[in-house]
């Protein structure tokens, strides 16, 4: 790991200084929890799963030996393929609260041997984007593998669909409720501890003790520290207490097998084609052909097939082939394409960009906007006397309540859209013109109905109303359909006779709060609805905060097409106005450089906690709660991923049992079978009409009976609800923490935010609390951690038109290793399953005065590059002399100052031609992106409208470069 050969001593490539250098990829073979549990209770399975993890890491090392590859040449522009890789595995029978969870990381070395027998790093980011190919292949081998299947078989034991061992899944959570004890045992023994040692780091040895004493503690009469037998036995007694019938012998069953040849190769595909949309929503849409095969692994994997894994690649090259054809190909003339690019999009997902960008293009009508004097007199009558809207909420409020058919309000959290919106609403009402608020969730919407002082629903309430609804077909994908009046309701079963709830008339106005949450399915919905109605839309919101769950770039999509678009800059919501003016930087940061700026001054006023890993960032978060709390405060703890919440929660649920906040006289079991007590902060995350009961609704228990579970508002003492028991089995889980989903649209005293968010994560939670936002960072420096801090803030180009993807795709290219060229004329191109495509050879003679464009471009870039650098050099150098030589100016190199003076002079005229090509390129890249996207306008629109024949043809606008169509 220091870059030097063990044997020799000799270096290998250039030496990794950087104290934040990474030295190691740490890929982990895990298993269902179940898998672990067999193992320990029957030695023979215990030798079948090794067996297993064993074949599985050797397909990742060939996988990664195969698909990863370093840089080689100006930029790092040409591909290198691997000679050779170097792994360290470790191999663990425990998770490190001591429970069973057999598992390995796999530690690979950074540095590797090119085929051109030189040592360099491993292109990282090849690396990272495999990850998702390397889980899929643990997937399919625990489900699959027919020596671990058939063993299963042999003692009674069989796979549910979730790929558990059904017959001892029940005992996982309950035996993973121990290991939460054990965290908040450890997080109070480290505090303790830390208390103890101030200023001090604790050595592996002492939290290895701390370890065993957590485990220990509560057990009576078990000792401090164990070995293994004694391990096992105890383990062995916790499942009996679990369930006493789990260590019987079993009678042995049949394992069942779908064969290969009877697979359903279409619909697995379509799975496969299904999954890396899903997976896109984070960059517009784009997956690669990385992600295609990964979909069609898990495809397979969950298909019921039971094969050699040779026998199954024949089975997943065919599902990623026909994946494929399900595609639309963002750059069809780039054949040489690294596998990990993501250039491709499901046709469903483009063919919906198109459409919502043609019905926005029909309902883009101007108007006027309501008078100023109007808005001043509204504003008199309906808000505080010491509440006034500046000269942005003004014009906001009046777009609002004028005649435009598309209107946009965006603003940074706490920017008093609420506030505006109750100006508009009084405005519309004395013309005869109603306003309708909805949100994309019903907590939201009631949230803005509270503040409005009006009823307000979710957008889907409306839509339902309207005849929409929405399902997911047999492939998992989203399936919207409408009801004609008269039709019979699928679902309720009675006859749908049009809209009774939001009768919705021309000139009426529909404000979707949170807009920026809403996905493409229902953005196509509501501009369908508006343009049967004639009402306006106007979308209030940030698209920079919370995405949707599904696609998002709805309400940027109606943005560019409404003719009156606001956007508030002043921030209400915090007490320090200094801290105020930092969120609205560290929403969008214009560069790495600026978010850096960001990060030094949060760093500076103490807002970013350095960690040194995510257990420790998960005791900071716990700490957090109870000093906040303890004080009476709300706290708000974001964190990146819903596993991560589920550990902060159990944890801090744990240590309030501890110290007697909690008592366990009462239990309800909740959502993945947690523990629920009273006094416990919850979310329901389900609506339910009977109950009134809102999805993320956050409540504290007040009371648990047999039958119901009482719910008190956290907000409102007086708002009170009761739910079932078997509602709150399915719906009901502890909200201590949560994710940026749960934790939007609330303010609070204060505001944790946990490492590995993303920029709508860390921007959202670090705008929720009123007096104090802190985030955490896991870094060994101060400087490491406010560049990770930075990271998380920059985001990528918004990808709202298929022409927006091109040209994402298109620079995401233009940054990877790409195959020689030398090397790529040697044989024919290959496809991205190893076959020849057709028309390659003609595609590639056709890009080649492009790929010299780029070529020179670069040539140029590498020459500015390497002249500054020498023109820094000779700086140094003369500066150097004139230093000697204590200003005596004759004894200065005049030599070395006029071959400066020349150079300057050529970098001069080199930087001018070099800013002539990149407009020369950017031109024709332009113009590339422009053909390619109407020739995916001419393939995917035709299609989509024979599934669609409500609507007609879209045709392409004439003068248009992003994805805009009319119908």
């Amino acid at each position: 790991m220091d870059g030097c050969d063990p044997v020799t001593g000799k270096r290998r490539g250039r030496d990794l200084r950087s104290a934040d250098a990474d030295l190691i990829l740490d890929g982990t073979i895990n298993a269902p929890k179940s898998y672990s549990i067999a193992a320990l209770i029957n030695p023979d399975l215990a030798g079948e799963f090794e067996a297993l993890q064993n074949r599985l890491r050797d397909r990742i090392l060939t996988t990664w030996q195969r698909e990863l590859n370093a840089r080689r040449g100006a930029g790092g522009r040409i591909r290198e393929p691997l000679h050779r890789i170097e792994v360290v595995e470790l191999q663990h029978r425990r998770s490190r609260a001591l429970d069973p969870h057999i598992h390995r990381h796999l530690w690979l070395n950074v540095k590797v041997l090119g085929q051109d027998s030189k040592w360099s790093n491993v292109d990282s980011r090849v690396a990272m984007k495999l990850h998702t190919l390397i889980n899929a292949e643990g997937e399919l081998a625990a489900r699959t593998d027919p020596d671990w299947v058939n063993a299963l078989a042999r003692h009674g034991y069989t796979l549910n669909a979730d790929g558990e061992i059904a017959e001892l899944a029940h005992a996982v959570r309950p035996l993973s409720r121990r290991s939460t004890q054990i965290e908040a045992n450890r997080a109070t023994l480290l505090a303790a501890w830390r208390r103890d040692h101030p200023g001090q780091h604790p050595s592996p040895g002492q939290l290895h003790h701390l370890d065993r004493l957590a485990w220990a503690t509560a057990r009576p009469n078990k000792p401090g520290d164990i070995d293994e037998t004694s391990w096992e036995h105890f383990i062995t007694d916790e499942l009996h207490a679990i369930d006493p019938t789990l260590t019987n012998p079993r009678p042995a069953v049949t394992s069942h097998s779908v064969p290969l040849e009877e697979l359903d190769l279409d619909l697995l595909a379509t799975r496969a084609t299904v999954e890396a949309d899903a997976r896109a929503t984070a960059c517009g849409g784009r997956f690669s052909m990385i992600d295609l095969r990964a979909g069609a692994t898990r495809a397979l994997a969950a298909s019921g097939a039971i094969a050699a894994r040779q026998a199954l690649q024949v089975a997943i090259d065919e599902v990623t082939r026909r994946a494929h054809a399900m595609a639309v190909d963002l750059l069809p003339d780039e054949a040489q394409r690294p596998a990990h690019v993501k250039a491709y999009m499901a046709a469903a997902t483009a063919a919906l960009k198109l459409e919502l960008a043609a019905r926005l293009d029909a309902l883009s009508h101007a108007g006027t906007p309501a008078e100023e004097a109007e808005i001043a007199d509204a504003a008199d009558a309906v808000l505080r006397k010491d509440v006034e809207l500046d000269q942005l909420q003004v014009g906001a409020a009046a777009a609002i309540a004028g005649t435009d058919r598309l209107v946009s309000i965006t603003g940074p959290a706490g920017a008093g859209k609420t506030t505006m919106l109750r100006v508009a609403r009084s405005v519309l009402a004395r013309h005869g013109r109603r306003m309708v608020v909805v949100a994309p969730t019903k907590k939201a919407a009631s949230v803005a109905g509270r503040e409005l002082g009006t009823t307000a629903s979710s957008l889907h309430a409306l839509l339902s109303d309207y005849g929409y609804r929405w399902a997911r077909d047999d492939a998992g994908a989203e399936v919207w359909t409408r009801l004609a009046t008269g039709d019979v309701d699928p679902i309720t079963g009675y006859v749908y006779d049009g809209p009774r709830r939001f009768p919705l008339a021309a000139g009426d106005r529909v404000v979707v709060d949170e807009a920026g949450m809403i996905d493409l399915h229902t953005a196509n919905a509501l501009a369908t609805v508006a343009a049967d109605t004639g009402a306006g839309i106007a979308m209030v919101g940030d698209h920079l905060q919370a995405r949707p769950v599904g696609h998002s770039g709805a309400m940027a999509a109606l943005t560019r097409r409404a003719t009156a678009v606001v956007e508030l800059t002043a921030v209400h919501r915090f007490r320090d106005p200094d801290y105020a003016a930092l969120t609205l930087r560290m929403r969008e940061p214009a560069s790495k450089e600026a978010a850096l700026a960001v990060a030094a001054e949060l760093d500076e006023r103490g807002l970013i906690h350095r960690v040194a890993d995510h257990v420790q960032a998960r005791d900071v978060m716990v700490e957090a709660y109870f000093r906040w709390t303890r004080e009476h405060h709300r706290v708000a703890l974001v964190t990146s991923t819903n596993d991560e919440a589920d550990a902060i929660n159990e944890a801090i649920q744990q240590r309030r049992v501890d110290t007697g906040d909690l008592t366990l006289d009462r239990i309800a079991v909740g959502q993945g079978e947690q523990r629920l007590l009273e006094g416990d902060v919850v979310q329901t995350r389900r609506n339910d009409r009977t109950t009134d009961v809102e999805n993320r609704a956050v409540w504290t228990i007040r009371h648990i009976t047999p039958h119901s579970l009482e719910l008190v508002s956290i907000g409102d003492s007086a708002d009170i609800r009761t739910v079932t028991i078997d509602y709150a089995a399915q719906h009901v889980h502890l909200a201590y923490a949560s994710t940026v989903h749960g934790i939007q649209g609330e303010t609070t005293h204060a505001s944790i935010v946990g490492p590995g968010v993303d920029a709508s994560g860390l921007y959202v939670g670090m705008t929720r609390g009123r007096t104090h936002n802190e985030a955490i960072a896991i870094a060994g420096t101060a400087s490491a951690a406010r560049d990770r801090i930075a990271d998380s803030m920059l985001r990528g180009i918004p990808e709202v038109s298929i022409g927006d993807s091109i040209r994402a795709a298109q620079t995401e290219l233009s940054r990877a290793a790409r195959e020689p060229e030398a090397a790529s004329s040697t044989g024919p191109p290959r496809g991205p399953v190893g076959q020849a495509t057709n028309n390659d050879t003609a595609r590639t003679e056709a890009r080649q005065p492009e790929r010299t464009a780029r070529a020179a471009l670069q040539d140029a870039h590498d020459w500015l590059n390497t002249t500054w650098r020498t023109l820094l050099d000779l700086d140094a150098r003369i500066a150097g002399d004139a230093a000697t030589g204590h200003g005596r100016t004759a004894r200065l190199d005049h030599h070395l100052r006029e071959r400066r003076k020349q150079l300057a002079e050529r970098y001069q005229a080199r930087s001018e031609e070099y800013a002539r090509l990149v407009r020369a390129y950017e031109e024709t890249q332009l113009r590339q992106a422009s053909e390619t996207e109407g020739r995916i306008v001419a393939a995917v629109a035709p299609a989509h409208c024979r599934a669609n024949p409500t609507l007609a043809a879209p045709v392409a606008r004439p003068d248009a470069s992003a994805s805009s169509l009319r119908r």
